[in-house]
């Protein structure tokens, strides 16, 4: 695999929180528009999440096995802090990657992003992406508003749909679902560079996954990416929540054209 590798959504890397390393080594890490889109076609509601299921201090981390490489890196989840940005009452979200040897020494890869995502329906309000690649660094800070609305600061922003959330935040909006009620999900998501829609389903109700950190109930949740109305074959993975009160990520997985990403937990802080 080479650095011209077909591009795949710096979305599909970061929501699965484990291509975050191993995507990256195709052109992902793009410079981020500091304009606004075009004006969106559609107009989804928000969906408001009824109870935190994570708290400030939450610590998940993964490993991650690309290929036929077992360890080729390390993922960890953090939830930062919940504090004001702007007026607005967010969680800060974080994810951080780092490549492992040998894979290191093809692709040496130190990224970390961050998500200000409404601490009550964990839409975006802004995303940071501080990425470390093939020893070139790239730092994009970019505040999404939301059409019809007012920028509440002079930082570069982009125009989105009501209710767009990024790749991080989406992660933590699947795990707010209720998927013992609702079979499905639409949200619009912003990777810092495209909108796309996210198109999540139920696949199983009742799945029983090992993992290092132990052996877990849970539901599967079968995950899409659309562009423009057309599904990105790049962008389909799949993710293993647990039963449990927090509904944590215990395994994500995705099958693409240059190998299979499997992250697995290995520890959870909570």
């Amino acid at each position: 695999m080479t650095r011209e590798s077909p591009p795949v959504p710096h979305f599909c890397a970061a929501l699965l929180a484990v291509g975050l390393a191993i995507l990256a080594a195709g052109p992902l890490a793009g410079q981020a528009k500091r304009r606004a889109h075009s004006r969106p076609k559609a107009d989804p509601k928000p969906t408001v999440i009824a109870a935190p299921l994570f708290r400030v201090g939450e610590q998940l981390d993964y490993r991650v096995s690309w290929s036929s490489f077992a360890g080729a890196a390390t993922v960890r989840l953090t939830v930062a802090e919940r504090r004001d940005l702007h007026g607005w009452d967010t969680w800060h979200l974080r994810a951080i990657t780092h490549t492992l040897n040998p894979v290191r020494v093809l692709f040496a890869i130190d990224d970390q992003f961050d998500s200000y995502s409404d601490a009550g329906t964990l839409e975006s309000h802004q995303y940071e992406m501080y990425l470390r690649e093939q020893g070139k660094q790239e730092n994009n800070v970019i505040r999404l508003v939301p059409q019809g609305s007012s920028p509440r600061s002079d930082a570069p922003s982009v125009v989105v749909l009501p209710g767009t959330r990024d790749p991080i935040g989406a992660l933590y909006f699947l795990r707010g679902m209720n998927w013992q009620r609702d079979a499905s999900a639409v949200t619009p998501i912003y990777d810092g560079r495209k909108l796309y829609d996210m198109h999540a389903q139920l696949a199983s109700a009742n799945e029983l996954v090992t993992v290092p950190a132990g052996t877990y109930s849970t539901s599967k949740i079968s995950v899409q990416v659309f562009e423009p109305g057309q599904q990105t074959p790049q962008a389909q993975f799949s993710v293993w929540l647990a039963q449990d009160a927090a509904r944590t990520p215990v395994l994500m997985q995705a099958d693409l054209p240059f190998g299979s990403v499997r992250a697995e937990l290995t520890g959870a802080a909570k």
